[in-house]
């Protein structure tokens, strides 16, 4: 790791620890919400506030950078670089006290994902990635899991906030998986979902129509971890894309097969 990319991971990582402290006070203590897109698409005042101080800290930093952050979305071009913030990843968890919450900071040099980081706010760890120098849980080096079946793999995937509007909502994928496994969970943060995986605690994961900061950390961390992180046709995943397939690369192939052919069938109807 360079000089530079350690000063800049230092940072990232001292601004997302910081982060979790303003969630953490929070947590569990009557936290107002709003409804964004639907009833089911929440926001609070802590996703504003740490999305506002995150975002104010690297542009200050950075100032000829773009910032594509959750509650500030605003249109990037994507051959330049780009830093990506998701303040709270599992909003609908933390309302709930549902402890699978995750703060994003990923950065895009306009070619490709370079840093990502992922806290978990209530278990207090950060997933950190740096491309070509690996992956960490804090201090500790992740690697992928070496599951080599789908019959003995533990999956992760969401469904769409669409989910009640539209047939094309995740369920065909799911029905196709769930008997074939030996289990999928659901946490509701995808951040995390890739940060276990490449912590060799899940074996693969899919999902749809999320942003590109749900992933944007995530993929490098897979990647990092000795994992594979592509779209559903197998392309190297990019920010613009729509679909994710992540895993330990062993089982990829199966997991794209599936997808396949579970959408086959829906498509066929």
């Amino acid at each position: 790791m360079t000089e530079t990319e350690q000063h800049t991971l230092d940072f990232v990582i001292d601004l997302i620890r910081k982060a979790r402290e303003t969630a953490v006070v929070r947590w569990r203590k009557g936290i107002d919400f709003q409804q964004k897109t639907s009833e089911i698409n929440l926001v609070t005042d802590v996703d504003k506030g740490i999305n506002a101080s995150l975002e104010s800290a690297i542009r200050e930093r950075f100032p000829d950078h773009q910032v594509l952050a959750e509650e500030t979305a605003e249109e990037v071009v994507w051959d330049l670089p780009v830093w990506m913030i998701d303040p709270l990843d599992g909003t609908t968890n933390y309302v709930h006290g549902f402890p699978a919450v995750g703060i994003i900071v990923a950065f895009w040099d306009g070619d490709e994902m370079t840093l990502g980081v992922t806290c978990d706010v209530v278990q207090n760890h950060c997933y950190s990635a740096i491309r070509g120098v690996g992956a960490w849980r804090d201090d500790e080096r992740l690697a992928v899991s070496r599951t080599s079946s789908l019959r003995a793999s533990l999956l992760a995937t969401g469904f769409p906030y669409d989910r009640a509007e539209t047939e094309d909502n995740n369920l065909a994928e799911f029905d196709y998986f769930i008997p074939k496994v030996q289990g999928i969970r659901r946490a509701g943060a995808a951040s995390l979902d890739l940060a276990w995986l490449a912590d060799g605690r899940l074996d693969g994961y899919w999902e749809q129509k999320l942003k590109p900061w749900d992933w944007a950390a995530g993929s490098i961390l897979v990647e990092e971890a000795g994992g594979m992180f592509t779209d559903y046709d197998g392309n190297r995943w990019r920010p613009w894309m729509e679909n994710a397939v992540g895993s330990n690369g062993l089982i990829h192939d199966a997991l794209l097969e599936g997808i396949r052919e579970a959408r086959s069938r829906f498509t066929a109807g």
